[in-house]
């Protein structure tokens, strides 16, 4: 028998990273690699949010912070969700986290006794589940598909809905779709009855249009952001939820005997982010959208199906399945052939099978050839 839990030996693996270091591998061994597998801004932290951190550590600000974190960074969040949403949100509602994934674990470990019940999108982020597996709730998955550009349809979601179904998670903009939720539709989920945890780390990055936040429309709601992604902030290891007051002293407990506190520097340097990134902000999200507009372009010159452009993140969620069934096999064989990483639908779940998703959080130039490498690859596996 096994020394090593059940739970530690079942949970899955997140298979975009064994991509990644099947590419770092062929790199070690000289290959010239072209990463379009990766969800991690490729922009430098704007130089402000920089200053702050190396003013706090000239400062010795280098101590434990309040667990809920420092109140001059919950103000500023709340500041942020008022001028970009109009809702009003006060810093007691805030607890401040070292990125969003131990966030999501608090959520789900003051809301979720065993064997409850919370709803995904099928495709989805493949953590969610995971972790809601590991501490024993019990998923349950709504398809959403490619002509309704992977929406879900409040109608599927209301017949998955069970006496012990505790929350229904969005994500919009989403990984692994690029793809936003309409307002309508939010506020259809935010009337379902359970609690709404709606991820909103991609907002900030959207095109075209403006994305909503769920606390627009229900206060029966966790919100789940940080800053990894709009402020290229992956490796700070910060981000916040905003929770119903009952459950803020629950996971202010957790927080205390699981993580003690986000770390300080990371913190004093969140609060520039928030009051001084602004035009950092919009020069990458206008790259971001030259990004989009080619590769969308370009993935459907080349044959790959794409019926809804995706509006935000950074991610497109391309249907393959004209080429293989087996999107596992196909990324790690463009992967080998090509040397071009991108990850297989199957890890964002049963309904993503047969699609790739491709990431433009990389230049221009290695965009384009990393397209060309991809595009001859198919060309050379059909006429063989």
């Amino acid at each position: 028998m096994s020394p090593v839990t059940e739970k530690a030996l079942n949970i899955p693996p997140f298979i975009v990273m064994d991509v990644l270091e099947r590419a770092h591998e062929l790199e070690r061994e000289g290959r010239n690699i072209i990463h379009l597998e990766v969800g991690e801004p490729d922009f430098p932290t704007p130089l402000c949010v920089s200053d702050a951190a190396v003013k706090a550590l000239q400062e010795e600000k280098t101590h434990y912070t309040h667990s809920l974190g420092l109140i001059e960074l919950r103000e500023a969040i709340c500041e942020d969700y008022q001028k970009k949403y109009g809702v009003s949100v006060s810093p007691d509602r805030v607890i401040v986290t070292s990125g969003t994934s131990p966030g999501i674990f608090m959520i789900f470990s003051s809301l979720l006794e065993s064997g409850d019940r919370i709803i995904f999108s099928n495709p989805h982020y493949p953590c969610y589940p995971n972790i809601a597996s590991f501490i024993g709730a019990a998923p349950s998955f709504v398809n959403v598909h490619e002509e309704d550009g992977f929406q879900f349809r409040p109608e599927d979601i209301k017949k998955r809905i069970a006496k012990n179904t505790k929350a229904i998670l969005i994500n919009s903009p989403s990984n692994p779709t690029g793809n936003l939720l309409s307002p309508e539709r939010m506020q259809e989920i935010g009337g379902l009855g359970p609690y709404v945890i709606s991820d909103e780390i991609y907002h900030g990055l959207v095109y075209g249009e403006r994305e909503h936040s769920i606390l627009e429309f229900t206060d029966r709601a966790f919100v789940l952001n940080g800053f990894s992604k709009l402020y290229a902030m992956t490796g700070w290891r910060l981000g916040y939820v905003i929770a119903p007051v009952e459950f803020i002293r629950p996971m202010q407990k957790i927080q205390q005997n699981f993580f003690i506190s986000a770390g300080s520097i990371s913190q004093w340097a969140g609060i520039a982010a928030l009051t001084k990134a602004g035009p950092d902000i919009l020069k990458m999200r206008s790259i971001y959208d030259e990004r989009r507009k080619y590769m969308v372009k370009r993935l459907r010159d080349i044959g790959f199906g794409l019926p809804v452009e995706p509006g935000g993140a950074f991610y497109v969620l391309a249907n393959s399945k004209h080429i293989s069934d087996d999107s596992y096999k196909l990324s790690f064989e463009i992967l080998e052939k090509t040397g071009v990483g991108v990850t297989p639908g199957i890890d964002f779940g049963s309904n993503a099978e047969g699609y790739l998703r491709f990431s433009y959080a990389n230049s221009l130039d290695n965009i384009r050839t990393g397209l060309d490498r991809i595009e001859e690859f198919i060309r050379s596996r059909f006429s063989a």
